[in-house]
This record gives structure tokens, C-alpha cells and sequence, in this order.
């Protein structure tokens, strides 16, 4: 099992006071907060949440037949989940892929205190930082009970602690993409998420039912590292895929010399029939 422990603002200057005082190993205050990775493992769709209107709905709503970019944030969090959704918008914007119409974006709250009005607030903030024109058809923010939250929490493998002292929830920084049955097929961590690794990961946890020709073609030249939650290239489909086209050319070649010698010799064999 993968685990991976990624903290933003909220918790930075927590961690830098243990390294000023010789501590070694994380903060007693961050200790147990994280991500695990629990690929392949299957969301309780049928929680209920409510949405930003105010409505009860299953999870389950939300899935079925496009892939779902997941995060695990507050929307009163002064910091760190700002900079999650702003990284998620950021990343999405230059891709041709788009929410609503290729996939969908879902928004749990961990703190069981938020309403519809908080999460309707940033569900405007998070889907203006996308795009100020399309709207927020495929943005979706919910906030559900203790029970719901820890329901899928746990599944995903986040682990979160509410610091009374500061009021804050500590956290990790990471986004999902799940695919339309609800399983976890990819991690991204972190707040600055790249759009290839977007983009190839929805692909895939679609099971390439969205992304053209091209997309796919990449997805054989690149490996997911579930270390990172990032794609790199992986160099032996690359030499496969450069031997191919070396091959196809050089078959069109061939097949071109092939169509130029007989048109070039077509005229002698006229003049041989004709004698």
C-alpha cells in the first residue's frame, strides 16, 4: 500500500517549526494524516449527501456513465483547498475535455457543519476559476453528515483530523479520478496538477471511451507511477511505437518506388504488345 502525505498552507508552518526544533519524522499534530492509495477499490454509491440546492442524493447520482475527478475538501478552508480547486481548474482548462459533457467533477465536504450555501459558494468560485463562460454544468459540491463523509473517506484511503485549536481541518492535497462504476483508478498530488496527467487519467478511468485517436497513442507512450500520481514516459513503448512508424514509413516508400518503376515502365510494354 501506497501512502503518500502532502500538506499545502494550512499545515506548512506547523511542519517548519519541528524541522527549526531538530525534530525528526513528521509533527505529532500531522501524525496519521495522509493519502492512501486504494486503487481499484469500489465508492459506497449509495451515501447520501446533499447538494448545493439543498436536495438528498446518492452519490450513485453522480456516476454511471462519465468518469469523475473526486476531492476531499472544506469549503470554509481558508487556504489549502482554495489552492486545490484553483490547481484543478487550472489544469483542466487547456484540455478539449470538458466537464459536464466528458466527465464530471465532485466536491465532498469533510466538515459535517457546512450547508448548500457554502457549498454553492464554492462551487462558483471553483468553476469561474475554469472557465467564466461555461457555467457550472459538471461542477457538483456536496456536504453530508459525519457518517457519509467518513463513509467515503475511508474507502479513498484520506486521512484528516479537526484541530480545535486552530479550527481548521488538517489534511493531505490530492484529487481522484474514478471511474463511471465508482472504482479509484488514478491519484494526482499535490495542488499544481499537470493536464496531460489529467487528461490521460480521466481517459483511462473512462476505459478510453472518451479522447481521440492521438490521446490514445499517448496513453501507450506514457505510465501512470502510482509514487508520483504523475504520468511519465515509458521509454519501451516509445521504441515500440518509434519502430512502428519507422516501419510504416519505410513500407510507404517502398510501395511509392514500387507505383513510380511501374508507370515508368508501362509505355515499353505497350510498344512490346503492339509489335
Amino acid at each position: 500500500m501506497i501512502k503518500t502525505i502532502l500538506f499545502g498552507a494550512i499545515v506548512l508552518p506547523v511542519a517548519a517549526l519541528a524541522l527549526d526544533s531538530g525534530a525528526i519524522g513528521v509533527p505529532a499534530p500531522l501524525d496519521g494524516i495522509g493519502i492512501d492509495q486504494h486503487l481499484g477499490a469500489q465508492l459506497p454509491l449509495d451515501t447520501q449527501f446533499r447538494d448545493e440546492s439543498g436536495q438528498t442524493v446518492p452519490l450513485r447520482a453522480y456516476f454511471g456513465h462519465k468518469p469523475v475527478l473526486l476531492a476531499l475538501v472544506y469549503y470554509t478552508c481558508p487556504m489549502l483547498c482554495n489552492q486545490i480547486l484553483t490547481g484543478m481548474a487550472a489544469g483542466l482548462s487547456p484540455l478539449s475535455l470538458r466537464p459536464g459533457r466528458d466527465f464530471e467533477i465532485v466536491a465532498i465536504s469533510i466538515n459535517p457543519a457546512e450547508t448548500p450555501a457554502d457549498a454553492t459558494a464554492k462551487r462558483q468560485f471553483a468553476s469561474r476559476r475554469y472557465s467564466t463562460k461555461l457555467g457550472t454544468n459538471g461542477w457538483h459540491f456536496l456536504v453530508g453528515d459525519q457518517a457519509s463523509i467518513q463513509a467515503v473517506a475511508g474507502v479513498v484511503g484520506f486521512h484528516y483530523r479537526y484541530d480545535p485549536a486552530s479550527k481548521m481541518f488538517f489534511h493531505a492535497s490530492g484529487i481522484m479520478a474514478v471511474t463511471p462504476q465508482g472504482k479509484l483508478a488514478r491519484y494526482f498530488y499535490g495542488v499544481d496538477f499537470e493536464p496531460k496527467d489529467l487528461k490521460l487519467g480521466l481517459i483511462e478511468a473512462s476505459h478510453d471511451a472518451i479522447g481521440s485517436l492521438a490521446d490514445q497513442v499517448l496513453l501507450f507512450c506514457y505510465h501512470y507511477d502510482p509514487k508520483t500520481g504523475k504520468y511519465s514516459a515509458a521509454i519501451l513503448n516509445l521504441l515500440k511505437g518509434a519502430g512502428i512508424f519507422a516501419l510504416a514509413l519505410m513500407a510507404a516508400g517502398l510501395g511509392w518506388l514500387w507505383r513510380r518503376d511501374l508507370r515508368a515502365h508501362r509505355p515499353a510494354f505497350k510498344e512490346v504488345s503492339r509489335l
